[in-house]
């Protein structure tokens, strides 16, 4: 049976499932410790979330795999888009698998679904270098701990407009069982203020659903994915919830060259 191994476990997010849980724990106990309530108005279609590791962002991941968890029900597909960091392409690769491994239990690949896909969508291929890509990667636990054996389909993207990749999203907001998971982080490097200032230029066009807001600085490595969802949400008259940002230098105290995380739900 073909695998979409890992390729960062043990380096993004820990290799042992107990680690990976005892962190998610962890992020738990803080935001009962903190009397955090969800939005509860709206039922999620879609979340924003980061992709460093998770020392660093897993938090911010985790409020919104959390919040998404408790307002769904019936998700029997979820949708991973994210950009590539290390493989160029032209488009978008989909993962032909039938496995997704994990740590705490593989997930099964929808690989009739994403087949379809591929031979229907003309910016989509399977380039399988494309998908040992950490930004859907570290995604996998949290949805295998809040949703469950749902089926994965991977999608990874390079160079390519935003126009198709949303209107491949239109398709799968039509599917009420479908839901989709943007990977993205912030600016990267900056010193903290100037970190937050370009940030807070993602975050408003993001809360706003702005295009055109996200066009005036937005540095997000993920900004191909972050355009189109937000390009769809409009679309389907959907609202988005900003839930959390913060920075490396939460974890590592360093604030002279820092990465912005936020994370969102969309519906």
């Amino acid at each position: 049976m073909s695998s979409r191994q890992s390729a960062v476990a043990g380096m993004f997010y820990p290799e042992s499932c107990k680690e990976i849980e005892r962190y998610i724990d962890q992020f738990n106990q803080a935001l009962d410790d903190a009397d955090y309530t969800p939005p509860t108005d709206f039922v999620p279609r879609a979340l924003i979330a980061p992709h460093a590791g998770y020392v660093y962002s897993g938090f911010t991941a985790n409020v919104a795999y959390r919040a998404a968890a408790l307002n769904t029900t019936g998700i029997e597909r979820v949708i991973i888009i994210g950009p590539s960091h290390k493989v160029f392409i032209s488009g978008a690769s989909i993962a032909l698998y039938e496995r997704y491994e994990s740590p705490c239990g593989d997930l099964r690949i929808d690989l009739p679904f994403s087949t379809q896909l591929e031979n229907s969508v003309d910016f989509l291929q399977f380039q399988p270098d494309a998908h040992q890509e950490h930004s859907t990667e570290v995604q996998v636990p949290f949805i295998r701990h809040y949703f469950g054996k749902t089926n994965i389909v991977e999608i990874v993207y390079g160079q390519m407009n935003y126009l198709p990749l949303s209107q491949l999203i239109d398709t799968f907001l039509e599917d009420k069982n479908n839901f989709i998971v943007i990977s993205t982080d912030l600016s990267h490097f900056y010193d903290i203020t100037k970190a937050r200032a370009l940030d807070n230029v993602c975050i408003k066009g993001i809360a706003d659903l702005d295009l055109e807001q996200l066009g005036q600085g937005c540095e997000a490595c993920g900004i191909i994915g972050v355009r189109a969802i937000v390009n769809s949400a409009r679309s389907h008259h959907l609202t988005s919830k900003v839930l959390d940002y913060r920075t490396s230098a939460d974890a590592s105290g360093d604030e002279s060259r820092v990465v912005g995380y936020t994370s969102s739900l969309i519906g």
